[in-house]
Parts: structure tokens; sequence; C-alpha cells
């Protein structure tokens, strides 16, 4: 290996002071730069509010957004303190915006029983990534003020005025010099907050948004705690019982839990820790499905609805349909990797364990009749796995007997490596046999389909092994489905899926997009899935190269382009392609499945609850829910066949 020469000795060790390390490598401490990690920075700040309303001090939580994306945090709890810090030898609230590591939820004699944020780093980290940053406090009777420039101090804290009132207001303004973006989305805010509001009983937040010339602005406080959160997330679905099942337990580790069962065959269960999102789970949900899996077989064999003979259900089967929501409060949360995803404290399992078994069982104890619904629900799910596993097997041994596992229409590529392989899944024979002409063989396999397929969040999993439709899918992807889909194994590293540019072909986007959600979902999570897009229109003069255009403002621009180079509208041929079948291969070649000039759509899931509640709106049972959002929506619909 080639030696890189230079200079190693003390002077290249390179010690980064004060927030200079947060400037250097902010993706350490927030994720990223781009519109996510700026998102972070409002959290955080939000996330100090709520720590306040925790501890029983903050009642009311006011976000702005204000005109230039200048953010503005607002709250009434007892406001940072503005006394000299014996370490550091400046103010306290100056303390906890230019120390990194310094704020007051360290140690069982902190300001705080538990707290979120990043451990008392969350304040300073966002003074750092800010172009600059200003702290209004309101405290012992005083208003104090203090103003920062990308983490270094330009105003110290100094008395402003009078006040009977306390709380802390932060306003600040994103460096662009950090981040990709500067511009908030006002949607994902919402329902960050609106979260938030669910898992604090009780606190109310507000957030508005000023930016434009219609004003906007949301409020959100839920006595009902995670009850509501449950009817929320529910609130397009059929449930079993009407309402959710609550259980909490105060103590050295709080635990609050909700529960309510759908129709529905997937199962939903979030769990929180010091209302931080974890999303990959941890001890607290290890402890939650161990009880619930022994609480209700327990049941059934205590009233006979489970004979001796009968295995015991499994956990599969009694969490379908389930909506859960699990929130605890741990005074020293410990948690794997860096973004806080996942709980370790290993006590944390045996306290939310034995809360459950207790209260759980002594619920159903008292109503019969829920019980009842749900064990008819998990039985039926039982039959059904044990249907699914034996259509699993037949798929297999079907498979092995075969000289191949690979689906009879898929025109497989010559590369054996995933992460250059690609599979388009075409919509009808006539675009795929166009596609198997113009692609290229070394890396791009493509797999007809054709006709509608299974609408999987309206059937189990027995009902789609086998199933004609999704079984070439699930073969050609290569990595099973559901909780033996093992992401290792993938055969491409793009799943495209390439539809019709009108109401059929959207509606095929949906289908395949709903299964790969709940039957393939780390798939979308790793950022396999992609859509093509087509053009929708060629514009083609004799003597000029063929203009294709993927929207009407596309095509409007080109029109106007072409214009200013002297070639008017009615000198222009205009073709509207209705379907991928019109093109010829070298032309879909071109227009969709060149890396050089196609456009593709990465799905991404940002939000599991918000995919979640959508997938069920739009392609569940509930006909209602859906009736509404189609006539509040319908204002927007811009492609639609007639």
């Amino acid at each position: 290996m080639e030696k890189f020469e230079h200079e190693y000795n003390a002077e290249q060790i390179q010690v980064l002071e004060g927030l200079e390390a947060v400037r250097k490598r902010p993706g350490m401490y927030i994720g990223s730069v781009s519109i996510r990690g700026l998102h972070h920075l409002v959290y955080e700040i939000v996330d100090n509010s709520v720590d306040e309303a925790l501890a029983g001090y903050c009642t009311e939580i006011n976000i702005i957004i204000e005109p230039g994306n200048i953010i503005c945090v607002k709250d009434n709890g007892r406001g940072i303190p503005i006394d000299i810090h014996p370490k550091t030898k400046i103010s306290a609230a100056e303390t906890v915006y230019t120390v990194l590591h310094a704020g007051g939820k360290f140690g069982g004699d902190s300001g705080y029983k538990v707290s979120g944020g990043l451990h008392g780093v969350g304040a300073s980290v966002v003074n750092a990534l800010s172009e600059w940053t200003e702290v209004t406090i309101q405290r012992d009777g005083g208003i104090y003020a203090m103003r920062f420039e990308r983490g270094k101090t330009v105003k110290s804290l100094e008395r402003i005025g009078d006040s009977k009132e306390t709380g802390t207001q932060v306003r600040f303004f994103a460096d662009g010099t950090i981040f990709e973006t500067l511009e908030y989305e006002y949607e994902v805010l919402e329902n960050r907050f609106r979260e938030m509001a669910f898992l604090t009983k009780g606190l109310k937040i507000i957030l508005e948004d000023t930016r434009g010339e219609t004003p906007r602005k949301a409020e959100f406080c839920f006595e009902g705690g995670l009850r509501s959160f449950v009817e929320y997330l529910n609130k397009n679905k059929e449930k079993l019982h009407k309402d959710p099942i609550y259980i909490e337990k105060n103590g050295d580790i709080p635990v609050e839990i909700s529960i309510q069962y759908t129709s529905a065959y997937s199962e939903n269960i979030y769990t929180f820790v010091n209302n931080i999102n974890t999303i990959e789970g941890g001890t607290h949900l290890e402890g939650f499905k161990r009880a619930l899996t022994k609480v209700f077989n327990d049941y059934a064999r205590s009233k006979n609805i489970l004979k001796e003979k009968d295995g015991n259900l499994q956990g599969d089967d009694i969490r379908e349909g389930i909506t859960a929501v699990i929130s605890v409060k741990v005074k020293e949360p410990q948690f794997e990797g860096q973004t806080k995803t996942k709980l370790g404290n290993s006590e944390v399992t045996g306290v939310v364990q034995s809360m459950v078994n207790e209260s759980l069982a002594n619920f159903l104890e008292e109503n019969p009749n829920v019980a009842k619904a749900i064990l008819e629900k998990c039985i039926s799910a039982s039959r059904a796995r044990e249907a699914a596993r034996k259509a699993r097997e037949l798929v297999r041994r079907k498979s092995a007997l075969e000289s191949t596992t690979l689906p009879g229409k898929l025109a497989d590529c010559s590369s054996k490596n995933p992460e250059e392989c690609e599979v388009y899944i075409v919509e009808g024979d006539s675009a795929g046999g166009s596609a198997k002409q113009g692609r290229d063989r070394k890396f791009q396999a493509i797999l007809p389909l054709w006709g509608k397929m299974l609408n999987v969040e309206k059937a189990r999993a027995d009902k789609i092994y086998g199933n004609d439709k999704l079984n070439p899918v699930i073969l050609a992807v290569g990595a099973g489905i559901g909780s033996d889909f093992d992401i290792t194994k993938i055969r491409y590293g793009k799943v495209i899926i390439m539809a019709d540019a009108d109401v059929d072909g959207a509606h095929i986007r949906t289908l395949l997009l709903t299964f790969f959600f709940r039957y393939m979902r780390p798939l979308i999570e790793n950022g396999n899935v992609f859509l093509a897009q087509p053009p929708l229109y060629k514009l083609s003069k004799k003597g000029m190269t063929d203009r294709y255009c993927y929207t009407d403002e596309d095509l409007e621009q080109a029109y106007k382009e072409l214009e200013e180079k002297g070639i008017g509208r009615d000198q222009l041929g205009l073709q509207r392609y209705k379907g991928l079948g019109e093109m010829n291969p070298e032309q879909l070649w071109e227009t969709t499945m060149n890396p050089e000039t196609r456009i593709l759509v990465k799905v991404t899931m940002d939000d599991a609850m918000s995919a979640d509640e959508t997938f069920s709106l739009l392609m569940g049972d509930e006909v209602g829910p859906r009736r509404d959002f189609i006539q509040a929506n319908a204002k927007y619909v811009k492609n639609l066949d007639i």
C-alpha cells in the first residue's frame, strides 16, 4: 500500500475546543445535516421544555416557525438557572449553551427525575449549529437575555427587565453553511409534537407556522394520554373493543401502556423511553411481549378455550391486529447506539413484564366479552399461521424440485452482485417485452406482472403464499416475507416499480407498496425500493432531437425554451404517452431505464406511524374514513382517467 508522506507528530494532533467538535462533525450529534437533522434542532430545544413538564413545572409550550425559517420555542417552566456556575465561573444559563455535556440532567440530585434530549448536550449542540441563538429567561423576578453566534457568546446574560412569570424562550436560525436545507416541513413537526402531547398527559403544545400568506396553527393537549394516542392511531380501523385497555404503574420505573385490538392483520407496537421513540424496541418491548403471550395463554387455558391437546398460542398470533403504545420513564436510560433507538436497561424487562402480567390478567377477568373477542382473533390467526406454514413449505418444496427457484416470466440479469443488480417490476406483458429488449442485460432484470394483485391489507399471510401475482415478486426478491424476511438475502439492490402514469398504474404501485410495507418492510427501511418515472409527453420535430417531458410543468418549460430558439408550438409534434407499452425499447431505455438519464424516486419511511395510518386509510376495510379523505382531497387530484 502506498504511504501518504506527511509529518505526524504532536503538532498534527488536532484538539477541538468548545463547540468546534460539533461544527466539525455535526452528524455525530444530530444524525445528519439533511432536513432530518434540521428538524432535530427543534426537537432538542422542545425536549428541554418537555423535561420541565415531566418534572412537573411546565404546562404549555409554544413553537413558532417565523418568516425566514427562524424557530422560536417558549415554555412556562422554571426558567434556566441564572446564577454563576462554580466551575465555569459564568452563568449557569450561558454554561448550558456553550459547554458540551453541561446541563441539569446528570446525576441523581440533578434538577430532573427523568429526561429525554441529548442528556444535557442538546442546547449547546443547537447553539453550535445555528447562525445565531437568542435566549430569554424569566426567573427570580427578572427577565434575562443572552445571544450567541455559531456557538460563541456575543452577549452574555444580562437583566433586561422585571417579571413575575417564569419560563424560557429560545430563538435560533440554523446555519446555512452546515445544513443542506433550512426549510422546515410543518407536517413533520406537527406529527412529532402531537406525539409528544400524547406522551405527556395534560401538556399543551401549540405549533404555529407564520411563514406563508395563510398562517397555520395546531394545538395539542390530551388528558387521556396514551388512551388518546391509541384511539388516534386506530381512527381508520375497525376496533374489536370500543375502549383501549389502559394500565399504569408508578414507582422507580413508571410504566404506562395502552392497548386496543383491531380487525387488521398487522401488529403496531410503539415504544418510548422518557418520550424518546425507541423505534428498535428494547427491554421494555421484550417484557411486554413475554407478558402478553403468557397472560392470554393462561387465560385461554383457565377458561377451557384452549384444550390440553392444543398447543400454546404463539406471540405472533396474539399480536395480530394489536395497536399498543408503551411508555416508560427511566432515571438512567442506557441506549444501544448513538441514535438512541433501542433501550438496553435489563431491569426494565422484569418491571414491565410483572406489571402487564398482573394488570392485564385482572382486566381480562373483569371484561370477559373483550377477552373472548380478542382470543377468537388470536385462535383464527393461529390457524392461518399454520396454513401459511404449510403453504410456505409447499412453495419451498416446489421450488426445490424445479430446475430454478426463479419465476418463469423473470428475465434475469447476468451479474449476481446484489449491489449492482436491479429488477424492474413492470406492469403488463407488452411493456415487459419492450423493457426486456431495451435493458442492459448485465445488471437489469425484468419481471412483468399482469392484472390487479392481492390487496394484502385485507388478507392474512396464508393467502399470500402461492398467490399467482405476488409469488413471482417473493421469489424474485429472494429474501422471504414477514418474520422470515432476511435483507441480507435480497438478489437485487434496487427493486424498481415501473407502472403506467395513469390511475391503473397508480393503483398497482400502491398495491405493491402496501405489500412491501406489510411483508418486506426492511426493504423500504434499507432504501431498496424505487419508483420509475416514465415521461408523459414527447415533443418532436424533423431535424430536432426528441424532447421528453415528465410533468405538465416540464412540458410548459420545454415549450418556452424552444420558443426562445425560434421553434413555435405549432411546429412541434406532441405525443401523450398513455402507457409504457407505447414506447419502443430504445425510447424506454433512453427515458426510464438508462442510469445516466432516468429519474428514480426512492421510497422512504421516516415515520412508521404515519405510513401505517396511510395504508390503513387507503387500503383497509373501513370505508367511511377513506370516503372522508377522498372528499377532503378531491380538489388536489391531477391525474384522473375519465
